[in-house]
């Protein structure tokens, strides 16, 4: 008759067993343990982070992505235009998340029609101030003549 074997450890070690070390690029360890301090290889110093989205130009192996103009929009659409303004934070706010995905092009797009419409929306607003300002100064000049 032969005996059960003895209580085994949830992690699968027997009691009383040396543990055997853990080698780089094995199994992941069990839930709950330590990492391994020795068998690990030590990381490579003179590698590169990933490149995200273009050639590299900052050292750092990724482009900057390009600006949104995002406050330029919101200040547009606050103190100028507001439906110039409204298209303006649209194409600014696609432009990170373009980058985000690798469209490079869209990116740029976006950036550049965000600006655009800023600059109309900016231009728009003045235009109706100067046109205010001037009918506001004639109507003060006839209801002072009369």
């Amino acid at each position: 008759m032969s005996t059960p074997p003895g209580p085994q450890d949830p992690y699968g070690e027997q009691p009383g067993s040396e543990p055997t070390p853990p080698v780089y690029g094995s199994q992941p360890p069990a839930y709950g343990s330590q990492p391994p301090v020795y068998g690990s290889q030590p990381p490579s110093y003179g590698s590169q982070p990933p490149s995200y989205g273009g050639s590299p130009t900052d050292g750092y192996g990724a482009t900057p992505p390009p600006p949104n103009y995002l406050v330029w929009a919101i200040v547009s659409t606050v103190l100028c235009c507001l439906p110039l303004g409204i298209a303006s934070i649209v194409f600014s706010t696609q432009v990170n998340s373009k980058w985000a995905v690798g469209d490079t092009a869209g990116a740029l797009d976006a950036s550049r029609k965000a600006r655009q419409f800023a600059i109309w929306g900016a231009i728009a607003g003045a235009v109706v101030a100067v046109l205010y300002l001037i009918f506001f100064v004639l109507l003060a000049r006839t209801s002072t003549s009369s």
